[in-house]
C-alpha cells in the first residue's frame, strides 16, 4: 500500500471598529420584527455580527485565518461542505453522493444550474482549476489533499476523482477545495473571492466584511436576508460593548468575565467544547528538552487543573488526550498528564538534569495565553528551572525565533485550531506532526525514531479494512504522542457565541473558530 506523503506549509491589523458602522438586527437601527399591521413578522434587511479575528488574504486556496475561512464558508461552495456543528459533509456544488467506479475512482455530478455570483455557469473546469489553486506549490492543504491522483473535467457538469489509495474520508476532505471562476486570477480572489455559495462579498476592509444575498444561488441554504456586515473587532472589550449596547445580532468568542454581562443585557449564550488548544511546543535538539524524560517532566509539572478553573474561568478542559473527549475519535491516552511535582522532579533526576537550568518561555500575545503564562513559569520554577517569559505577536515569534537556522528557542506556549479545516485525526495529527514546517524547523521531530513510528501508525490507520481497526490505530498514535510530546496539549478550550433573544430561529454554534450561518434561519 502506498504511503501518503504529508507536506504542510504552515501558513501564519486588526483595528477597532466604530461599533455601530450599519444599520442591522442589532440595535436601534434594527426593523421591527413584528410589523405594526397585525403583528405579522417582517424579515430584518441585515445580519450585523462581531467577529474576533482579522485578514485581509481571503484567498479560498491559501488562507488559514479564522475569518476569511469562515467567512468563504458563506460565498464560496465546495463539492461537500462540512456542518461544523456536527461535522458531516453534506453536499454543497455536487448534486447528491459521489458515484463509486472503484475504491480509488468517484464521479461527482454538479448541482443542476449551479451560477457564481457574477451570473457565470459553474462547470467541471471550474472544479479542476480550484483544486489546482488549492494545491499549488506553498499551499498549506498540499498534504491534506495529496491522496488525490487526479481531477478531470467529464463534461461540464462532472469531475472524477482518481485516488492515489483508498481513503476513509474522502468526501470530508472535498470541503477544503473551494471552488472559484477560473478566469479570476489569484489576487481577485485574495481581495474578494466570487463564489456560488448564499452570500456574495460586497466590500471588505481592515474594519468590516460587507456581504450582500446572493441572488443567483440555487442551492437549499439561501441567505435569510438582505445584507450581512461583519465588524471585525479583536479586543474582547469592543466586541462585548458592541453585543451589550444591542448593535450587534451575534458576537463570537465571548471571554467569560463578559457572560453575566452579556446575559443581563439579553444576550443568549452557547458554549461548544472544541479543540482549540493551548499547548506547548519543544525544541528537540536543544538540551535538556531533547530528552523525552524532560519534555515529560514539564508537563507533570504544571497546574493545568488551575490554569483551567482560575485563567480560564473553567472554559477549557484539561488535556486527557491529542484529542478532547467530545471529539467522536477520542481514546484516552497512555499518558495523562496532571500536577504531580515529586514525579516532575524525578524525570528530571533520571534525565540527569540538575536545578538551576535557565530558559525563555516564549508566548503568543493572544491575551487568553498570556494569562496561562505566569503559572507555568511558577510551576516550572518549582522543580528547579528558572523562567523568563517573553510575548509577541505570532507573526514575529515564528519567523524571528522559532523558524530560523540554528534556533536556539526552548520552549514556546501558543494556540491552535486546525479544527477549521475537519476534525478526523489524520488531518488533525498532521497539522503539527507531518512532514512540514512544525516538525521540520519548530520542534525538529521530523525523521525521529518517534516520528516515523507515529506515520506508520497513521498509514496502517488509513489503510485499515474496519473503523474499529482504524481507531485501534489512531489510539495507537494517541499513546505516543503523549510519549513522546514534541508538541502537546495542555487544555483544549470551549467556545462561547452571543445571540441577541430572538435574532434566529434555528442556528448552531459551533466549537471552532469563526461563525457560521449558512443554516441559520430566522
Amino acid at each position: 500500500m502506498m504511503s501518503i506523503k504529508r507536506r504542510i506549509t504552515a501558513i501564519v491589523a486588526a483595528s477597532v471598529a466604530s461599533l455601530m458602522l450599519l444599520a442591522g438586527c442589532g440595535g436601534g437601527n434594527t426593523q421591527q420584527a413584528e410589523s405594526a399591521k397585525g403583528g405579522e413578522t417582517v424579515t430584518p434587511d441585515t445580519i450585523t455580527a462581531q467577529v474576533a479575528y482579522a485578514t485581509r488574504n481571503f484567498s479560498p486556496s491559501l488562507t488559514s485565518s479564522a475569518l476569511a475561512l469562515s467567512a468563504n464558508w458563506h460565498v464560496t461552495e465546495p463539492l461537500y461542505a462540512l456542518d461544523y456543528s456536527t461535522y458531516e459533509a453534506y453536499p454543497a456544488l455536487a448534486k447528491g453522493e459521489p458515484e463509486k467506479v472503484s475504491d480509488t475512482d468517484y464521479v461527482i455530478t454538479l448541482r443542476d444550474g449551479a451560477k457564481f455570483s457574477d451570473g457565470t455557469a459553474v462547470t467541471a473546469d471550474d472544479v479542476v482549476s480550484s483544486y489546482k489553486r488549492t494545491t499549488a506549490e506553498g499551499s498549506l492543504y498540499i498534504s491534506m489533499l495529496d491522496f488525490i491522483d487526479s481531477v478531470t473535467a467529464v463534461g461540464d457538469n462532472k469531475v472524477e476523482f482518481k485516488l492515489k489509495q483508498a481513503f476513509p474520508m474522502f468526501k470530508e476532505r472535498l470541503a477544503l477545495i473551494q471552488v472559484v471562476p477560473s478566469s479570476k486570477s489569484d489576487d481577485e480572489l485574495q481581495n474578494q473571492p466570487t463564489g456560488s455559495g448564499p452570500w456574495k462579498y460586497v466590500e471588505i476592509t481592515d474594519q468590516q466584511v460587507k456581504f450582500e444575498k446572493n441572488d443567483k444561488y440555487n442551492g437549499k441554504y439561501p441567505a435569510p436576508t438582505k445584507n450581512m456586515v461583519w465588524n471585525v473587532n479583536t479586543d474582547d472589550t469592543a466586541r462585548v460593548t458592541a453585543m451589550q449596547g444591542n448593535s450587534a445580532d451575534i458576537m463570537e468568542m465571548v471571554p467569560a468575565e463578559a457572560f453575566n454581562t452579556l446575559k443581563s443585557s439579553g444576550s443568549e449564550l452557547s458554549t461548544v467544547q472544541g479543540f482549540n488548544t493551548a499547548f506547548l511546543m519543544f525544541n528537540t535538539k536543544k538540551a535538556p528538552f531533547d530528552n523525552t524524560k524532560v519534555r515529560q517532566a514539564v508537563l507533570n509539572a504544571i497546574d493545568i487543573k488551575s490554569l483551567v478553573d482560575n485563567q480560564m474561568a473553567g472554559q477549557a478542559e484539561a488535556a486527557t488526550s491529542f484529542l478532547p473527549k467530545n471529539n467522536k475519535y477520542y481514546h484516552k491516552a497512555a499518558n495523562v498528564y496532571s500536577y504531580d511535582v515529586k514525579k516532575a522532579k524525578s524525570l528530571l533526576a533520571s534525565a540527569g538534569v540538575s536545578e538551576g537550568t535557565t530558559f525563555t518561555l516564549y508566548t503568543t500575545d493572544h491575551s487568553w495565553i498570556t494569562k496561562l503564562a505566569p503559572q507555568i513559569k511558577n510551576n516550572l520554577e518549582e522543580i528547579g528551572f528558572k523562567v523568563d517569559i517573553q510575548s509577541m505577536a505570532s507573526s514575529a515569534l515564528y519567523p524571528n525565533i522559532t523558524d530560523t537556522d540554528n534556533a536556539d528557542y526552548s520552549i514556546v506556549l501558543a494556540p491552535g485550531d486546525p479544527s477549521v479545516f475537519g476534525n478526523d485525526p489524520d488531518l488533525l495529527m498532521n497539522w503539527w506532526y507531518g512532514d512540514n514546517t512544525w516538525t521540520k524547523k519548530r520542534t525538529f521531530w521530523n525523521g525521529s525514531e518517534g516520528y516515523n513510528k507515529l506515520h506508520e501508525l497513521m498509514d496502517k490507520a488509513l489503510a485499515a479494512s474496519s473503523e474499529s481497526d482504524r481507531q485501534n490505530y489512531w489510539n495507537e498514535c494517541y499513546d505516543l504522542l503523549s510519549e513522546e510530546v514534541p508538541l502537546y496539549p495542555l487544555l483544549h478550550r470551549k467556545t462561547t457565541t452571543a445571540v441577541k433573544q430572538n435574532a434566529f430561529s434555528s442556528w448552531s454554534a459551533i466549537g471552532t473558530t469563526g461563525l457560521n450561518l449558512v443554516k441559520a434561519k430566522l
